[in-house]
């Protein structure tokens, strides 16, 4: 009997708040019998200098991805892009630029931790792309909160004592950028999206495709998302949003696309990275 072809293009690794690095990300893909995979780590492409060379050694297929923060409506939502020219440089210096942000709203919320009497001890010169979900984890370990759910809820969600905004870019010209390193924009997990007049308006915007398929939501749940992306004529991805030990209910290629879909978005990444 043939191989079902499964290949999960949303997930996350060491380089940003996964628990898996790129290598194991690759090994993990390939014992759980999928058939591709993308790394889709929040705002950097650092996964790659060891995934990409890793993979062609064992001769599996992998596209190139990110997933970028916006704002937008005072909402945050999430952009993922695929198939680019890894050193395309326009790319790497928004990529560079998330970075920083990151690494000051990430003090800013050390700061207010310290206040509250929660001093954090946390290398932030050495992690690749620092967020929220580090930090939780750090209080985890340093025994402030006991899982990572308290962390959000009580400190560092939206409203809470620790909480500092992001101060991201806008997705006209998180798509620009993608665009101009030769990727496709896809609009990340909708169904997250709070505002329904917001997902009315980023429906306007010229996206090339949206993430019908996600994690473990029931069918009757990606419907409407495969219905726009028919009407529009969308590329429709999907994928697991696997983060590793911080998200064990979530496993590796629970979500996926078909052989189709991967095929035109690895054609396209090996025309960009040849």
């Amino acid at each position: 009997m043939m191989k079902q072809f499964r290949a999960d293009l949303h997930c996350h690794s060491t380089c940003s708040d996964g628990t898996a690095s790129p290598k194991e990300l690759i090994d993990l893909a390939i014992d759980q019998g999928l058939s591709g995979l993308s790394i889709t780590d929040h705002d950097t492409l650092n996964a790659y200098s060891t995934a990409l060379p890793y993979a062609k050694k064992l001769n599996f297929p992998l596209l190139t991805g990110v997933e970028f923060s916006c704002f937008h409506q005072n909402e945050s939502v999430h952009i993922l892009g695929y198939a680019f020219d890894l050193s395309n440089e326009q790319l790497n210096a928004f990529c560079r630029k998330h970075k920083e942000r990151r690494l000051q709203r990430s003090l800013l919320i050390l700061e207010k931790l310290k206040e509250h009497g929660m001093p954090i001890a946390i290398d932030t010169k050495n992690l690749e792309s620092i967020g929220r979900p580090h930090l939780a984890m750090e209080m985890m370990r340093q025994g402030y909160v006991a899982t990572m759910e308290e962390a959000f809820k009580k400190y560092l969600g939206e409203g809470c004592s620790c909480y500092v905004s992001g101060d991201a870019f806008s997705i006209e010209e998180t798509i620009d950028v993608i665009r101009a390193a030769g990727g496709v924009a896809i609009i990340a997990h909708p169904h997250l999206i709070n505002q329904p007049h917001l997902v009315t308006g980023l429906l306007k915007m010229p996206f090339d495709g949206i993430e019908a398929y996600y994690a473990k939501i029931p069918p009757h749940q990606e419907r409407p998302w495969v219905k726009i992306g028919l009407y529009r004529n969308w590329i429709m991805t999907g994928g697991s949003d696997f983060h590793g030990t911080v998200k064990p209910h979530i496993p590796l290629g629970c979500s996926w696309v078909n052989e189709e879909t991967f095929q035109l978005l690895y054609e396209k990444c090996l025309t960009n990275n040849s």
